[in-house]
Order: structure tokens, then sequence, then C-alpha cells
């Protein structure tokens, strides 16, 4: 299977915007990324991206932590990259994925879809457009799939 991004690529470590900020999802935010989503499921179904999809769907904190934790072992394994979404004081609200592109499976193509809990829908829009900034000037796909705003 070929690489999902090149050998000597080197993930960016977040990216920071006027109203938030991104940072590598980890199990140290599991309890407030766990009240993120589960304020907002309704919200979250109704997201481009995640209308067709399962998740988000009912599961258990620890459920949640192991989540978290396969987000985690995909970063370093360079399989995927999940950025959890912080505002100005560092509450979760929302979340990045950065997935291989099914239809595309060959090097360098790219899914991705993001999410922000409901009362901080706002901040949608401008989500959607620095990490689609950030794609095209720091990443190196050559492809990417990420459902328009």
């Amino acid at each position: 299977m070929a690489d999902f991004v090149p050998p000597e690529f080197d993930p960016p470590a977040g990216l920071t915007a006027p109203r938030f900020r991104l940072e590598p999802l980890g199990p140290q935010h599991n309890d407030a990324d766990y009240a993120a989503w589960t304020s907002s499921m309704d919200h979250i179904r109704a997201t481009p991206g995640f209308t067709e999809g399962s998740w988000p769907r009912e599961m258990t904190i620890d459920e949640n932590r192991d989540d978290l934790l396969r987000h985690q072992r995909d970063f370093q394994g360079r399989t995927g990259f999940t950025y959890t979404v912080l505002d100005a004081g560092d509450v979760v609200i929302g979340c990045v994925y950065i997935y291989p592109l099914r239809s595309d499976p060959g090097p360098g193509a790219a899914h991705v879809s993001s999410w922000v809990r409901a009362d901080h829908a706002a901040l949608d829009v401008p989500l959607h457009r620095a990490v689609s900034d950030w794609l095209a000037r720091d990443w190196p796909f050559r492809r990417v799939e990420y459902a328009g705003r």
C-alpha cells in the first residue's frame, strides 16, 4: 500500500487562526471532546460531510477515549490526521479529520471533514476556509475532497 503522505513530509503540529486553533487530537482531550460532540449530535449530523455517515452515535466516555487513541495511533502511523479545534479559551469546539480518499487510494488523495459544536456554528465556514487554505499551502496533497460550505 502506498504512503498517504510522503515519508519526508512532517505533518503540521497545528494551525492558528484568529478565532480558533488546531492541535493533534489525543486522549488528553477526552472529557472536552466528549462534551463537545455529545452536546451537538443533531448539528453535526446536519453538517456537510456527516449527513450520510454513521457518526456521531451514542457511545460511552470510555469508548470515546478508545476512539481518540485510535486517531492518535493513525497520526503517529501517518495513516490519518485528526485535529481538535479549540477556541481562544482552549475549549474543544470541534474536530478536523484528514484521511485517505477511499475512491482514489493512491498517495496524496485526501478526504477531509470537520465539525463545530452547535453553540459555535458561526465558526463552521471560517474553519472550512482556514483548513482549505492550510491544506493547499502546507500539505502535499494532489487531490482533496472536503464538503463545501
